[in-house]
């Protein structure tokens, strides 16, 4: 019987529309061929164009939900997506601690692609102060990174000032994802303690967005499981959501989702 290549763990919120959160997560731990679980910590009313309600799951249940998987199978590699509130936020990193996880993957989601508020405001210090330093890796884009360091991002340059700003607060890796900025080309940065690395892509037209980043921190947690280094992870990762947006069909009458279910190239070079 085959075995999978990695096991992995998301730990967000549920998106009925299926887009993004634990559905895009869990859909892309299985074209990876990793087996995926998940922790649920807010269930959200939401379709490719608003997001109607939320409503959180309790932090106790958020933390017996974390402890009754790892009693039982240990995940290879973890990702959070929305966490929402501060108490799920500290529970969450209470939890990273107490089962030693090497491999996080902090996806920091605050705003929705339509505008709905993912992350409290009182609940910001606490990612930063109580998750941030338990992670591996930390997947901002420029509105969160702006946010986390504290500064205005422009440029490349502000982009590794940013991410090394980031580096600062306790993780080892920061992926700073420059999607938002003005040209041609998606550039995105991995910064770590060694020096940075700076990632390439054409910029597709298209609305077919929505969850493009859980979907890509998901598929580093995926790689990352399966004992792929960061830099490769992050490579294959991007070559995969590139394909993924170019490969979604027309699904919603707003941000549509992507195609997770394609082939992936583990061969990509990035460098």
């Amino acid at each position: 019987m085959k075995p999978y290549k990695g096991i992995a763990l998301t730990i967000a919120g549920s998106d009925s529309g299926g887009g993004a959160g634990i559905q895009a997560d869990l859909k892309t731990f299985e074209a990876f061929d990793v087996y995926g679980m998940s922790v649920i910590t807010a269930l959200t009313a939401q379709n490719t164009y608003s997001v109607t309600g939320i409503y959180p799951v309790t932090p106790e249940f958020v933390k017996l939900q974390i402890e009754t998987v790892f009693e039982d199978i240990v995940p290879g590699a973890v990702k959070t997506g929305m966490l929402f509130t501060k108490e799920i936020i500290e529970v969450v990193a209470e939890c990273m601690r107490k089962y030693n996880v090497e491999k996080l993957v902090v996806d920091p989601v605050m705003v929705a692609k339509s505008g709905a508020k993912l992350l409290r405001d009182d609940a910001i210090d606490a990612l930063v102060k109580t998750l941030l330093p338990t992670a591996f890796l930390v997947t901002p884009n420029i509105p969160e990174a702006e946010i986390i360091a504290e500064m205005k991002i422009s440029s490349e340059k502000d982009m590794i000032k940013a991410g090394e700003k980031i580096l600062s607060k306790g993780p080892q890796w920061v992926l700073v994802k420059g999607g938002h900025l003005d040209g041609e080309e998606v550039i995105d940065i991995l910064v770590g303690k060694e020096g940075h690395f700076k990632f390439k892509d054409e910029k597709i037209q298209t609305t077919s967005t929505h969850g493009t980043g859980c979907t890509l921190s998901s598929a580093i947690a995926a790689l990352l499981s399966m004992n792929y280094s960061v830099e490769k992870a992050v490579c294959i990762a991007k070559r995969y959501i590139q394909q993924a947006i170019k490969n979604a069909p027309p699904i919603g009458h707003g941000h549509g989702p992507l195609r997770h279910k394609i082939e992936i190239e583990f061969e990509s070079t990035c460098f």
